[in-house]
């Protein structure tokens, strides 16, 4: 997502900025503005994998296996991948041209050299086993974005995770740069991987604001409605939330209050919202909560507008944060966990309350002051909203962007 809201920005300054989807076609619910072909498409790197015939297959047949279409459907039987595969997998990705899937880095690399970039900008660095065939083909800069690729890493065995990092510190010496989203994360990963901080430079995420910022409805004695729009998985802390307004509920004098939850959900995360959509429904919550499925971009502005705040208590240290940008955007104040870039957005914004991480009862302690003092709220969300328009634009972080290539090109 932010990487199409920023590269339809760079475009739309005057600049000829090109998305590369990788894996499978993105997703998003603004204009795609990437091209119309996956690289790496996820059906042949698993293939290629598993099976040396597919390491050997013509190109041409390749291309079939990569149509976006295709690539669309097979996303919505994912399951979750045991950790001993994916380390497999991601150790011979990390080899490049060296690995299983080295036709596919020779695809990459002979597409961008038709194509003659004056600069390339990855993604994650999960990606750097294809950078030493770059460095071969083309004399163009290469800088890597960083943002949660130590999540992925995390989620290795221990033998894996040892090793992708020998892998990525070895292949990293070819970027020339490096752009993150935080101070925090380019703190972090200076330590994590061994990086030098001083080449890595912070642009704060930015958002296309089309259609986000109108009125809100006015209250009229309707419950208080607290909301969550993320991915909804085990990592974005969906259950601390879910056990805070459980806590919630149960505080002597709550006034009356709702849950609202949207965003993607994946095959792989049904079954466990499940059982805390059915735990809540035990507790006598099942009247006050509601569950809302992943909307179009018009509706989720709507969604938005319908909160009185959001809150997404994640387990991990968010690297970004877009969701809070969007709440803001449309006034929703919000309640975040004091880790990763949750302490820089809400000191940038103003607009919201910072609590103890993977503590329900202090989210919950939190939640009730709001709840108790609407107009508390109502002013943290008119200050998020007001900084949002002025300094989280998606031009801003375009322009941002371009300046720092243009240190490089120069």
């Amino acid at each position: 997502m932010r990487e199409n809201t920023l590269v339809a920005a760079l475009c739309a300054r005057g600049h000829d900025a090109v998305l590369v989807p990788i894996y499978t076609p993105i997703r998003t619910d603004e204009d795609d503005v990437s091209v119309h072909r996956v690289f790496f498409g996820g059906i042949n790197v698993y293939l290629q994998q598993k099976f040396s015939l597919f390491r050997h297959t013509p190109w041409f047949l390749d291309r079939l296996l990569d149509a976006p279409g295709l690539l669309r459907w097979v996303s919505r039987f994912a399951v979750k991948t045991q950790a001993e595969r994916l380390g497999d997998l991601t150790l011979s990705m990390l080899r490049g041209e060296h690995g299983h899937q080295r036709k596919e880095v020779e695809k990459l690399a002979l597409w961008l050299g038709e194509m003659k970039p004056e600069i390339i900008n990855l993604t994650n660095i999960m990606l750097s086993g294809i950078v030493p065939e770059l460095r071969r083909r083309l004399k163009a800069p290469i800088l890597c974005s960083l943002q949660g690729d130590d999540i992925y890493l995390d989620f290795l065995t221990d033998q894996h995770r040892g090793a992708a990092m020998d892998l990525i510190r070895r292949n990293s010496a070819g970027f020339d740069g490096y752009v993150t989203t935080s101070s925090y994360y380019a703190d972090f990963m200076t330590d994590y991987l061994g990086l030098a901080r001083d080449r890595i430079h912070v642009v704060l995420p930015g958002l296309n604001l089309k259609g986000h910022g109108g009125s809100r409805p006015i209250r009229n004695g309707r419950p208080f409605t607290i909301g969550y729009f993320a991915r909804i998985c085990p990592e974005k802390g969906f259950q601390v939330l879910a056990e805070a307004f459980h806590q919630l509920r149960q505080m002597p004098g709550t006034p009356p209050v709702r849950l609202r939850v949207s965003g993607y959900l994946g095959a792989n995360n049904r079954t466990w919202f499940d059982g805390l959509w059915k735990q809540l429904h035990e507790r006598g919550h099942g009247d006050f909560i509601e569950h809302v499925e992943s909307p179009d971009h018009a509706s989720k502005v709507n969604f938005l507008q319908s909160l009185d705040l959001l809150s997404v208590p994640t387990t991990y240290r968010e690297p970004k944060g877009l969701y809070v940008l969007e709440a803001l955007a449309n006034a929703v104040p919000v309640v975040q966990p004091r880790h990763g870039s949750f302490p820089e957005l809400v000191d940038a914004t103003g607009g919201g309350l910072l609590v103890n991480p993977a503590d329900p009862a202090d989210l919950a302690a939190t939640l009730r002051r709001l709840v108790d003092n609407p107009a508390i709220a109502d002013e943290l969300g008119r200050k998020g909203r007001e900084v949002i328009h002025t300094r989280f634009t998606a031009d801003r972080m375009a322009e941002e962007t371009a300046e720092i290539y243009r240190s490089y090109l120069s």
